[in-house]
C-alpha cells in the first residue's frame, strides 16, 4: 500500500504544472479558475461517487461536525484563492520552497492536535514523528536558494495557503471516519463550487477544446491525490502518510535526471538519500 501515497505524490506534481499552465493564460482570472476547477472535479466524481456513497448519517448533523466540516470548507477556499494568487504572477520555481511547507505544516499541526484532542486520530509514536520532521525539514532546505529569499507577496501568499491546506487536511482528519474518503471529497468541492460560484459569479468565456482537457486534467490530479491522501489518513495515519507523500519529490529528481537530462545538484542528491532513509527507518524500524 505504500506505493500509493507516492503516486499521490506524482498527481500532486502533475496537478501543479497543469495549473500554471492554465493560470497564466490572461483571459482566466483567479476566480474564474476556481469555479471551473471545482466543477470539473465534480464533473469527475459523478460516475465513480454513487457506488462509493458511504456517509454515517447519525454523526453527519452533530452540531460540532458541522462546525468542523465548515472550517474545512473555509480553510479550503482560503487556500485554493492563495495558491492561485501565487501562481497566476509568479513562476512554479519560485514557489517551490513555499509549497513545499504543507508537509511541514501538516507534520507540526498533526502533532499539536495529538496533544489537544488526544492520539485516537493522531499518533505520537517517535519513530515516525522524528523521521517525519527530518524528511520536511531536509526537503524544505533543499528547496531553498538565495533568490527565494526576497519575500514577495506572491511568495508569502504561497505561504499562507500551504498553511492553509495544511490546516485544512489535519481538521478533516477529525470527521473523515463519517464518510468514505470519496464521498467527503465529493462533499467538499460541491460546497466549495456552490460558493465560489454564489461568491465571485465570475463571467464566463468561451474555452477551446485544449483548455478543457487541461482543466480536466488538474481535476483528475487532484481527485486522486486527495482521495489517497484520505485513504492514508484512515488507514496510516496523518504523519506517516505525509512522509510517504514527500518521496515524491525524490521520484521527480530521479525522472528528471533520467528523461529529462537535467543536471541532479547535490543538494537534492542529499535530500533524496535523507528522505529515503526516513522513510525506510520508519517503515522498517
Amino acid at each position: 500500500m505504500i506505493h500509493y501515497p507516492i503516486l499521490g505524490a506524482l498527481a500532486l506534481a502533475s496537478g501543479t504544472i497543469f495549473q500554471k499552465i492554465v493560470l497564466k493564460r490572461k483571459r482566466i482570472n483567479i476566480q474564474l479558475y476556481q469555479v471551473l476547477e471545482f466543477f470539473a472535479i465534480l464533473l469527475l466524481m459523478l460516475p465513480i461517487v454513487y457506488f462509493f456513497w458511504k456517509i454515517d448519517y447519525s454523526q453527519v448533523f452533530i452540531l460540532k461536525n458541522i462546525f468542523i466540516f465548515s472550517l474545512v470548507i473555509a480553510f479550503s477556499i482560503v487556500a485554493n484563492l492563495f495558491t492561485f494568487y501565487s501562481m497566476k504572477w509568479e513562476k512554479v520555481s519560485n514557489l517551490e520552497p513555499a509549497k513545499i511547507l504543507e508537509p511541514l505544516f501538516v507534520i507540526l499541526l498533526a502533532i499539536f492536535f495529538s496533544y489537544l484532542i488526544g492520539q485516537e486520530m493522531f499518533e505520537r509514536n517517535t519513530k515516525i514523528i522524528i523521521p517525519a520532521l527530518i524528511a520536511g525539514i531536509v526537503l524544505v532546505f533543499s528547496h531553498l536558494k538565495k533568490h527565494h529569499l526576497n519575500f514577495n507577496k506572491y511568495f508569502i501568499a504561497a505561504v499562507l495557503g500551504s498553511f492553509f491546506f495544511a490546516l485544512e487536511l489535519v481538521i478533516s482528519r477529525l470527521i473523515l471516519n463519517i464518510y468514505s474518503p470519496i464521498t467527503f471529497y465529493f462533499l467538499r468541492c460541491s460546497f466549495i463550487f456552490l460558493i465560489s460560484w454564489a461568491l465571485f459569479r465570475p463571467k464566463l468565456i468561451k474555452l477551446n477544446a485544449k483548455v478543457k482537457l487541461e482543466i480536466l486534467a488538474i481535476g483528475a490530479c487532484w481527485v486522486f491525490y486527495r482521495v489517497i491522501i484520505y485513504y492514508g489518513y484512515l488507514s496510516f495515519g496523518v504523519i506517516f502518510t505525509t512522509l510517504m507523500i514527500m518521496m515524491g519529490p525524490v521520484l521527480i529528481y530521479i525522472f528528471a535526471w533520467k528523461f529529462l537530462k537535467e543536471k541532479l545538484e547535490w543538494r537534492n542528491l542529499a535530500a533524496a538519500l535523507i528522505i529515503v532513509g526516513c522513510v525506510l527507518y520508519a517503515t522498517l524500524g
